[in-house]
């Protein structure tokens, strides 16, 4: 009898998660070598529940060895370690078993739920649960088992009665219960209610119950309300509920709410660490990167020797903010070096810290393409910690980039073993697809985990479109992209009228009378040459092959020229012109246009000090040819076409992650159809401004005749034929588009008409395409001549007042508003003592440019 009540505590310890009590009471009783068989699976339990898998896999097999002679209950505790240590197939097999001959024991039908559940059978794990229950009602965790699955099959009702009932025995039960395993249940209460309210939309009452809390009633705290530590308890039960809120609402993709209620929090915690690190991984999700860093270095000003913190900043800055992101990996490497051993850091800790900075490191060197760097760092990671996961994708990621594909592939076959999805969905990427329908069934299921992302990983979705791509099964292929994309949409804030109104003022600016009043602009150099068209045209290919010649060199897809029309937007928000790109071109000299022409040719010779040629292959540069022609009259401009359906499905399937930024046309096949129709536009327009001066190519015929065409493109650059430039997908260069794969194959005829087999999916694209161009540009101011801000700034620091006012006063003639002249025409005024006059301009300065504290 004794031996059976020890056996009941222990269990129930192991039903209330008290699994460190657990280990220590299987060892006292059941002596140093845990002699009592029926204890050997309940300590396995312990120990892979608290992380320690070599004790957790010894006691296993002890387990094992004398498994004959256990009875059922102990057989059903041998089924939990199954579970836990992740074999749900034995366990469902062994649970069967006992089933078979012990139809209603309560244990083994809710732990058998809960395999269902891991087999994505939630109408079998709910059955099996409401057998245990009806058996035996009192067991909570039954109940709390019960209540998600019915807040998945969308039955509230049922979910807020098994609610009201495990309150009910919680409320009988809890003066047995310590203190630890109370307040873990009245949480999770707690939590069951605010997940009823998120999935039925009762935001009102999840959001008042935050507001009337008394967060004391979750912690046992015997001091006085007032004291300080009372408020500090107070602030951590809070943000904790806030936080899970957030998390809530994030999972069932209410995003914006989730920042809002982050927000009005964070007003009363403005430097609440949790709170600010939740708020920055949203921002992250949501594409705002600056405010993520904002908010990451908010929580860093009280914990600066918080290596982890260090850390996220890297992360948050790596595609943004690349000076601030090295500085951050080189902190919190200095911060892990300088640790030292003890009971607060045990060398596995430290060694972990070392290992997650280090990787900060080589993922910023891989980013400013210093690959060698990269690579070591990678390497010496993985040679401590050799299945540190982020570091075997990461160098797998790069090796792939830079062509090493064998190794590549290694790689990710080594992250395959320990953690399947990840290792499967970067292979999926490198094109190597499981052959396996189960296992695409089980990436599927990975995807439809709730995340911070929302309720699907969108990511996941575009790799299984791949993997069903492959195998001909064209419309499952095609509803993963369908899901992967209306997913996609909610992270972005794409306008097509938008795009159509700016396609339409880059026509009007840069028409062919600009170029006619504004001659001898920019520089003669034919360094430049620029590849562009619409995205997945094949603009990847084209400059593969031509950067094979050895006097071309690809430099990538680079952001230059963007930057160029970002500086010039920057300028006329200083000035306060009201002005922006392109309708401020007229306003540039031949001394501006000149600097900033050799400016960027001093951008692209440092990627290649010897070579004739430069390639900046950015696709969307197509709305740029204008500015490009203006800074380089003489550049080469190859322009990439393609099957417009091809493009369009092209896109379609291509992840380009819009919480980092992706292109929001990609995300919808009618935006797709109306960027298409965009860029046919506005090629029209460029060849008519620039006759014969645009070299077309179409990618079907750089496919059928791959020499034909290269030597087209290699005799308009102005370079002799080179035949190692037909052997494009040998050349050692990195290419970090999405058409990272494609390039390292030989050319192949596949991807032509692709939309065939998407044709009855087409119809948005159609509509899109054939939607009349109606566009609306903003009201344009033409100026006669540039330069009379800076002409008059000259004339003014010479004192030439006269000739100054002058100057100011043709600008205000064509732009009354002008902030900067209207502020120099006032500082004229006063040198001629007309004060009345000076403060007025200044003072309309002011008013149009109030950031201009000084003025």
């Amino acid at each position: 009898m004794e031996h059976k009540n020890r056996l009941n505590q222990l269990r129930k310890l192991a039903e209330q998660q008290r699994y460190l009590d657990l280990k220590q009471m299987c060892c006292q009783w059941g002596g140093s070598n845990a002699g009592e068989l029926a204890f050997l699976p309940l300590l396995a339990l312990a120990h892979a529940h608290l992380g320690d898998h070599n004790k957790a896999e010894e006691f296993l097999a002890q387990t094992l060895a004398s498994q004959d002679k256990l009875d059922r209950d102990a057989l059903v505790d041998l089924a939990a370690v199954f579970i836990v240590m992740l074999h749900v197939e034995k366990a469902v097999k062994l649970l069967e078993e006992i089933l078979n001959k012990q139809p209603q024991h309560s244990l083994a039908l809710a732990r058998l739920g809960y395999c269902r559940i891991l087999q994505d059978d939630s109408d079998a794990a709910l059955k099996l649960y409401k057998q245990s229950a009806y058996i035996n009602p009192e067991r909570l965790s039954l109940l709390h088992n019960l209540i998600p699955l019915y807040i998945k099959k969308s039955k509230f009702e049922s979910a807020t009665t098994t609610l009201k009932m495990a309150e009910r025995r919680l409320a009988i039960i809890a003066n047995e219960l310590p203190d630890v395993v109370l307040q873990r249940y009245r949480k999770q209460h707690n939590l069951f209610q605010l997940n009823i309210w998120v999935v039925k939309g009762q935001f009102a009452y999840a959001e008042r119950w935050l507001q009337l809390k008394e967060w004391h009633d979750d912690f046992i705290d015997d001091e006085k309300k007032d004291s300080k530590k009372y408020a500090y308890k107070q602030e951590d039960s809070l943000v904790f509920w806030v936080t899970e809120y957030s998390n809530l609402l994030a999972y069932n993709d209410h995003h914006q709410q989730a920042a809002e209620i982050l927000r009005e929090y964070g007003k009363h915690y403005p430097d609440n660490q949790i709170l600010c690190l939740q708020m920055a991984e949203l921002a992250k999700l949501q594409g705002h990167h600056m405010q993520a860093v904002k908010l990451i270095k908010r929580a860093l000003k009280d914990n600066t020797e918080d290596i982890n913190l260090w850390v996220q900043l890297s992360s948050a800055c790596l595609h943004h903010f690349e000076q601030q992101a090295q500085q951050a990996a080189l902190r919190a490497m200095e911060l892990s070096d300088a640790l030292e051993e003890g009971e607060e850091n045990p060398l596995e800790k430290i060694k972990i810290l070392q290992a997650q900075a280090k990787l900060a490191l080589a993922q910023i060197e891989s980013q400013e393409q210093n690959f060698a760097k990269a690579e070591k760092l990678y390497r010496e990671i993985l040679a401590e910690h050799k299945n540190f996961v982020p570091a075997l994708q990461g160098l797998g990621q790069q090796l792939l980039q830079q062509g090493d594909i064998d190794e590549a592939m290694e790689l990710f076959e080594t992250v395959k073993k320990l953690n399947p999805v990840r290792g499967y969905t970067s292979l999926i990427n490198a094109h190597r697809f499981p052959t396996e329908i189960t296992t695409l069934e089980k990436i599927e299921k990975a995807a439809k985990v709730p995340s911070l992302e929302g309720s699907v990983r969108t990511g996941i979705y575009f790799q299984l479109s791949a993997a069903w791509a492959k195998r001909k099964e064209y419309d499952r292929a095609f509803a993963f992209a369908k899901q992967g994309n209306t997913a996609s949409k909610k992270f972005l804030n794409y306008d097509g009228k938008q795009h159509r109104n700016h396609c339409g003022g880059i026509r009007q600016g840069f028409c062919e009378d600009l170029y006619k009043h504004r001659p001898d602009y920019g520089v003669d150099s034919t360094l430049p040459v620029y590849v562009l068209g619409m995205p997945r045209s094949g603009t990847t290919l084209v400059e593969q092959i031509i950067s094979g010649h050895s006097q071309i060199f690809g430099a990538g897809e680079l952001g230059v020229v963007p930057q160029v029309i970002q500086g010039l937007n920057r300028w006329e928000r200083h000035v306060g012109s009201g002005r922006v790109y392109p309708d401020c071109m007229d306003d540039l000299t031949p001394y501006v246009t000149k600097r900033i022409a050799r400016s960027v040719l001093q951008e692209l010779q440092e990627f290649a000090p010897q070579a004739k040629h430069v390639v900046d292959k950015m696709p969307h540069n197509f709305e740029n040819i204008g500015l490009i022609k203006f800074l380089f009259p003489n550049a080469k401009i190859i322009s990439v076409r393609r099957d417009p359906r091809d493009i369009a499905i092209s896109n379609y399937f291509t992840d380009y992650q819009a919480k980092h930024g992706g292109m929001g046309f990609a995300y919808d096949l009618t935006d797709i159809g109306e960027q298409l129709a965009d860029h046919n536009l506005l090629m029209h327009h460029w060849d008519r401004v620039f006759p014969g001066e645009i070299l077309t190519i179409n990618y079907e015929d750089v496919v059928e005749d791959l020499e034909g065409c290269a030597r087209k493109m290699l005799g308009y650059i102005g370079v002799a034929w080179e035949q190692q430039v037909l052997k494009f997908n040998e050349l050692k260069r990195t290419v970090k588009t999405a058409s990272v794969w494609q390039v390292r194959q030989p050319i192949y005829k596949s991807s032509k008409a692709k939309w065939k087999n998407y044709q009855k999916h087409l119809a948005p694209l159609l509509k899109g395409t054939n939607k009349k161009i109606v566009f609306e540009t903003p009201d344009t101011i033409t100026l006669p001549q540039p330069g009379f801000l800076t002409d008059g700034i000259a004339h003014y620091n010479e004192n030439r007042l006269d000739e100054a006012e002058l100057s100011f006063k043709k600008m205000l003639h064509h732009n009354p508003n002008h902030a900067a002249c209207n502020y120099m025409l006032g500082l004229v005024y006063l040198s001629k003592n007309h004060v009345e006059d000076g403060i007025a301009a200044i003072e309309k300065a002011i008013h149009k440019a109030p950031w201009h504290k000084e003025w």
